[in-house]
């Protein structure tokens, strides 16, 4: 199959174009390349790959595809808070547009990278994906938005498929350090405490990186039947934790490290627990990694690849490495690049 992964130089991309590459199919990227630098140890090697903004995809560029794993996206809350008109114009418009566009050009297969967070406070039961949506930040409204918008383009030649992840974990040689386990992993090395901020009683629901991708390799190649214009959980009931058992569960793996429940911040709204057994149930899916495995890998390859500081805190960062991009010049108001490669 001939797959074009959108954001592969992402987080979840870079991790994710091995896997289906390994599993027989043929690849290729779309990045604008916000975070191509953003390596933590060996650099990645990238498979071929259009350098276009997602926003200026044209029809010509999605021919010849039998499918698109849709990841690029602003995926960060505080930068959605920051510039919520920018948020929902990469989001939600150019997401929306992106798969018309796929869909004109003869795609039959659209997945699209959700988020669990669509289900907002949901309190202590399990939330199914029958569940009521309660977006309560512009990033978790704008996968909202085209989850409605893209369902209404299905029919007999186009199949979109929506995976909403719970909270992502695990390494990835293009980090990212602004998600719960690996910030807290990374403060724990690097400052030998685990500090939370909330009072630590928000339940979330983790997902270790390459179970996302083993997620979105069984929506490729399932049967149309199975999967078309469904929407999916993707992680496991195991890994709903609250945010004080997800740090403890760093402090039982980093040396040394202390855990300190400021509740500075408050209570989170954020809070849900999530039911992931209809991916299992419908494509056989079974997530490989707990958050204890993913803290004691996060430990391993932090303190492997010499993590620092700095890096932590501006490269693997999301809203400060964009921010750092703009004062360089590389990217404008709109969070357009403005540098082109020679």
């Amino acid at each position: 199959m001939r797959v074009l992964v959108t954001g592969h130089q992402g987080y979840l991309g870079t991790v994710m174009v091995p896997i289906l590459r390994d599993a027989g199919h043929d690849v290729t990227g779309l990045d604008c390349g916000f975070f191509e630098d953003c390596v933590l140890g060996p650099a990645p090697v990238d498979p071929p790959s259009i350098r276009v903004d997602l926003r200026d995809v044209t029809r010509e560029q999605l021919e010849g595809f039998d499918a698109v794993v849709h990841l690029a996206a602003l995926s960060n809350d505080p930068l959605g808070a920051l510039a919520p008109e920018i948020t929902y114009d990469i989001n939600h418009h150019a997401s929306v547009r992106l798969a018309r566009l796929a869909k004109d050009a003869g795609v039959r297969r659209f997945v699209y990278a959700s988020t669990c967070s669509v289900y907002g406070s949901a309190g202590e039961e399990l939330v199914s994906e029958s569940a009521p949506l309660r977006p309560l930040t512009p990033y978790a409204e704008s996968k909202v938005r085209v989850e409605d918008d893209v369902a209404a383009m299905a029919d007999d030649s186009f199949t979109p498929v929506f995976l909403r992840n719970a909270t992502a974990f695990g390494f990835s040689p293009r980090l990212r350090a602004d998600i719960v386990l690996n910030n807290l992993v990374g403060h724990a090395v690097l400052t030998g405490d685990v500090r939370v901020l909330s009072d630590g009683t928000p339940w979330r629901p983790l997902v270790h990186a390459r179970d996302i991708a083993s997620a979105f390799l069984l929506a490729l190649e399932a049967p149309s039947s199975t999967v078309h214009c469904a929407a999916y959980n993707v992680g496991v009931e195991s890994n709903n934790l609250t945010v004080a058992e997800i740090a403890q569960s760093v402090v039982d793996v980093v040396p040394g490290a202390k855990l300190l429940i400021t509740g500075e911040t408050g209570a989170d709204p954020r809070s849900y627990r999530v039911d992931f057994s209809a991916i299992r149930n419908a494509l056989g899916f079974k997530a490989a990694w707990s958050i204890p495995a993913g803290a004691a890998e996060l430990y391993e390859q932090y303190v492997s690849a010499g993590l620092t500081a700095e890096g932590f805190a501006k490269k693997f960062t999301r809203l400060p490495h964009l921010e750092a991009l703009r004062s360089r010049g590389d990217l404008d108001e709109s969070m357009r690049r403005i540098t082109t490669d020679a």
